[in-house]
């Protein structure tokens, strides 16, 4: 939707465009584009096929759909509800924009609906919630790292997504969670090697030694400590909602043995 290059880059292409492409067996990928997205529109619906040949009228229409209220966001959500209504595709995944925008885009059917009663435009955006406000067939995945503002930030994206729209929350996924960094038995052993760091409680040499990796361990570890705490909250909030939590492990942390061997030196260390 916000297309920055971070999706062809993930998916190992050149740039994408509004015309779909294949980039592997079966998976296709696009990139919205609002003017090109309002042609379509008025190719499919307003049954003008030149619209494509006029120059000057580029300008116009991408002045119309970023001036009007709402216009570039039920252009957006439409292109979505076409693809899905036609059923060009076994599923639709959408790389939506951010927090911030992504309410106005899935709610748009229902403010213009609400603004327009009758017409060609009310049309439209019925058979769009139709689309949007089945649970069985549309949800939005709320993806968020578990630092303190982004988990605030998705707890109050569910709320207004549950309290004021009727499009559903299919999951909250944690992203990039770090695993435990010290772990069991080698609790106990940070604590007292930290401790005797901290107050030289052993030979020069190897308090100096020592220093550096225990201080890179102790950030590590109050860093697990405050996602734990945010994670308890968002799987509260979620629960509360109704809603499944998923998590997904950073990738650094699948070299965990790299921290248990460097446990055992320092366990070698002390004694």
């Amino acid at each position: 939707m916000d297309d920055k290059g971070a999706l062809a880059r993930s998916l190992n292409t050149s740039e994408l465009q509004f015309v779909a492409k294949e980039v592997s067996p079966n998976l296709f990928a696009m990139s919205m584009n609002t003017e090109d997205s309002l042609r379509e529109y008025i190719r499919l619906f307003v049954k003008n096929p030149l619209v494509s040949t006029f120059g000057p009228l580029a300008k116009i229409l991408d002045f119309v759909a970023n001036a009007a209220p709402g216009v570039k966001e039920i252009l957006a959500v439409g292109k979505l509800c076409w693809e899905v209504r036609e059923r060009n595709y076994d599923i639709v995944i959408v790389d939506a924009e951010a927090t911030g925008h992504i309410v106005a885009q899935v709610d748009a059917p229902s403010i213009l609906s609400n603004l327009v009663q009758v017409g060609v435009i009310r049309e439209q955006t019925k058979w769009m919630q139709e689309i949007l406000h089945d649970h069985a067939t549309t949800g939005v995945v709320i993806v968020a790292t578990p630092e303190e503002m982004p988990v605030l930030e998705t707890m109050q994206l569910l709320d207004t997504l549950q309290n004021t729209t009727k499009v559903g929350v299919s999951a909250v996924v944690a992203n990039r969670v770090h695993d435990d960094v010290v772990q069991g038995g080698d609790v106990a052993v940070f604590d007292l090697l930290w401790q005797a760091v901290q107050l030289n409680n052993m030979t020069k040499d190897v308090s100096e030694a020592l220093r550096a990796p225990m201080q890179l361990l102790n950030v590590a570890t109050q860093r697990r400590q405050n996602e734990v705490g945010n994670l308890e909250q968002l799987v509260a909030r979620s629960r509360q909602g109704g809603v499944m939590f998923m998590s997904v492990m950073d990738i650094e942390t699948r070299d965990a043995e790299v921290v248990t061997a460097m446990t055992h030196v320092l366990k070698d260390e002390l004694q």
